[in-house]
């Protein structure tokens, strides 16, 4: 890719990556990131398809992958008595698993960040009553784990 892309069209294009991996068991992790890039970025591919996966788009997909069992427990934890993750909405779990993801694992990048980015990314792929519940899970998360340092 020619142009630097900033984290948050990167976060953006992890979304796009992780929430069809959720409903199609046969799409490879691959073949998810390259679908997202090229949703929005086709003419930054070069011909030969080469170092076209930016490090911190692969590190996020693949890392959401890898630990989605402890990061819906996490979510699940936060939720209200009788509600379970097949209750909310996809996109929803998308972005709340992108952000755990990013607080636990990702040093470089703060938790205060980490949560605007995501109320981000619910004003671009879901609706306001989303922003508000996704805002109120992390914001519970970041403070157990602000007081566990």
């Amino acid at each position: 890719m020619n142009k630097e892309l900033t984290r948050r069209e990167i976060r953006q294009m992890a979304i796009q990556a992780l929430f069809p991996l959720d409903f199609n068991q046969e799409l490879t992790k691959q073949d998810a990131i390259m679908h997202a890039i090229e949703l929005e970025y086709e003419e930054m591919i070069d011909e030969e398809k080469e170092h076209f996966v930016p490090t911190y788009l692969d590190l996020l997909v693949t890392g959401v992958c890898e630990h989605k069992t402890e990061l819906d427990a996490i979510i699940q934890k936060y939720l209200r008595p009788g509600w379970t993750l097949m209750r909310l909405p996809k996109m929803d779990v998308t972005i709340l698993r992108l952000a755990l993801f990013e607080m636990l694992y990702v040093d470089n990048v703060p938790n205060k960040v980490v949560l605007n980015e995501a109320i981000e990314l619910t004003k671009t792929f879901s609706d306001d009553q989303s922003r508000k519940f996704v805002n109120g899970i992390l914001s519970n998360a970041n403070n157990e784990i602000e007081a566990s340092e």
